[in-house]
C-alpha cells in the first residue's frame, strides 16, 4: 500500500509517497509560493508516477476531543475547523489540504489526520492547567496541550527499539531541538509533560520565539511601546529568541560562526539555549523520578556535537556521561549512541521522521 503524506504550510506543500510494505520512499517533494491548495496537489499528482491508495495528512491542532489519529470524516473536519481559533495559520491550511486530496484522489482513498497534539493528551491535569481562573479552562480550553508529537513519538518509539526495551518500561527526556524547540517527558509510552504550551511560543527559546516570559514583562511592554495584541504576538513569535538575543540570525550555524568571532551576543545566545534545555531536561528527571535516556533529535539536536555536549556536561548529577569522541561523529542519516557504556542515563542522537509516523498511523488506521 502506498501512502501519500502531506505537510502543509502557510504558502507551501510538502509530501513524501511512501510503499508501507517495506517502508520505502518512492518520491518527495514540494511546492512553493501555493495560493490555491487543489492546484498544487493536483500538481502532485500528475508528478508521481505511483498509485495513491491513503492520504496522510499532518494535521497541527486537534483540541481536547482529537486525541489520536483519525480517518477523516465531515464530523472530523468539522471538528478541525473549530480548533482552528488555537492554530488560526495552520489549521485552516490543513483543511483546505483534506478538501483537495478528497476531490484529487476521490472519495475512495481514505484520508487519515494525524494531530500534532495528540501525543501529549496523556499528560494529566495538573500537568496541562495553568494556574488561572478555572472557568477560563472550561469556557475557552485555555491549557497546555504541547506540539511536535509526531517528532516526539517517533523518536520515543525508535529509542526503544535501539535500547531492547518495551516502552513501557522507560522513562524518557525526548530533545526536539530545531528553529521550534520543545522538550518532552514521556513515562512509559505516555507523556506526562511537554514544553510548549497553549501555543507553540511556550517553553524555552528558539530561532524567533521567546519561550516563556514574565506576563508582567510582556504588558510593561505593550504599555511602554504602544502594542497591540498582534503586535505583541509578532514581537514574541519572529523577533525574539536567537534572532532577538543574538542581533545576527535564528539560524545556530550563522550564530555560531558569529560566536567564534567573538561576536558576544552570539555567544550569549548559546548559552542561554544551554542553560534554558539544561533546567527543563532537569525538571522532567524529577518530575518521571528518574530517567533512563534521553533523546536528542532537530536540526540542532542532531547536527550541533557541541551544543549537545554543552548540555550533557550539565547533567553529570544524573549520571550522564558521553563519549566526546562518538559525540562528534556527523549522524546524517542512522542514530547514535553518544553515552559511554557506565553512564546511568543513555543518551541517544535519533533523527526524526515525521512522515514516516504519519504514514504508519494511517496504515494503522485503515
Amino acid at each position: 500500500m502506498n501512502v501519500l503524506v502531506i505537510n502543509a504550510g502557510s504558502s507551501s506543500l510538502k509530501y513524501q509517497l511512501l510503499n508501507m510494505e517495506n517502508e520505502t520512499l518512492l518520491a518527495k517533494g514540494g511546492v512553493e509560493r501555493v495560493e490555491d491548495y487543489l492546484q498544487a496537489l493536483d500538481q502532485v499528482r500528475q508528478e508521481l508516477t505511483e498509485p495513491v491508495h491513503a492520504v496522510g495528512h499532518r494535521v497541527v491542532h486537534g483540541g481536547e476531543s482529537l486525541k489520536e489519529s483519525v480517518l477523516i470524516t465531515d464530523d472530523v473536519l468539522a471538528e478541525i475547523e473549530r480548533c482552528s481559533e488555537f492554530a488560526p495559520l495552520h489549521n485552516p491550511v490543513n483543511i483546505a489540504c483534506i478538501r483537495a486530496a478528497t476531490e484529487i484522489f476521490g472519495a475512495d482513498v481514505p484520508n487519515v489526520a494525524v494531530f500534532d497534539t495528540a501525543f501529549h493528551a496523556t499528560m494529566p491535569q495538573h500537568a496541562y492547567l495553568f494556574a488561572l481562573p478555572y472557568e477560563y479552562y472550561e469556557q475557552y480550553g485555555i491549557r497546555r496541550y504541547g506540539f511536535h508529537g509526531t517528532s516526539h513519538k517517533f523518536v520515543s518509539q525508535r529509542c526503544a527499539e535501539l535500547m531492547g526495551k518495551p516502552k513501557e518500561q522507560l522513562k524518557l527526556i525526548t530533545c526536539h531541538l530545531g528553529q521550534g524547540c520543545s522538550i518532552t517527558a514521556i513515562d512509559g509510552g505516555r507523556v506526562i509533560d511537554t514544553s510548549m504550551g497553549f501555543t507553540p511560543l511556550d517553553g524555552f527559546m528558539m530561532g524567533t520565539r521567546s519561550g516563556g516570559v514574565d506576563p508582567s514583562a510582556v504588558l510593561y511592554l505593550m504599555k511602554k511601546e504602544n502594542w497591540s495584541p498582534d503586535q505583541a504576538s509578532d514581537v514574541l513569535n519572529k523577533q525574539s529568541g536567537a534572532l532577538g538575543i543574538s542581533g545576527v540570525s535564528n539560524d545556530e550555524r550563522d550564530i555560531k560562526v558569529a560566536a567564534e568571532q567573538g561576536n558576544a551576543r552570539a555567544r550569549l545566545s548559546r548559552e542561554m539555549l544551554r542553560y534554558q534545555i539544561r533546567k527543563f531536561v532537569g525538571a522532567y528527571a524529577a518530575a518521571l523520578n528518574g530517567v533512563d535516556a534521553i533523546v536528542f533529535t532537530g536540526g540542532i539536536g542532531e547536527n550541533n556535537w557541541d551544543t549537545r555536549q554543552a548540555i550533557c556536561e550539565g547533567l553529570t548529577y544524573l549520571g550522564v556521561n558521553i563519549n566526546a569522541d562518538v559525540n562528534a561523529v556527523r549522524v546524517r542519516d542512522g542514530q547514535l549512541r553518544i553515552s559511554t557504556d557506565d553512564s546511568r542515563v543513555a543518551v541517544w542522537v535519533i533523527p526524526t521522521n515525521e512522515e514516516l509516523l504519519i504514514a504508519r498511523e494511517t496504515t494503522q488506521l485503515i
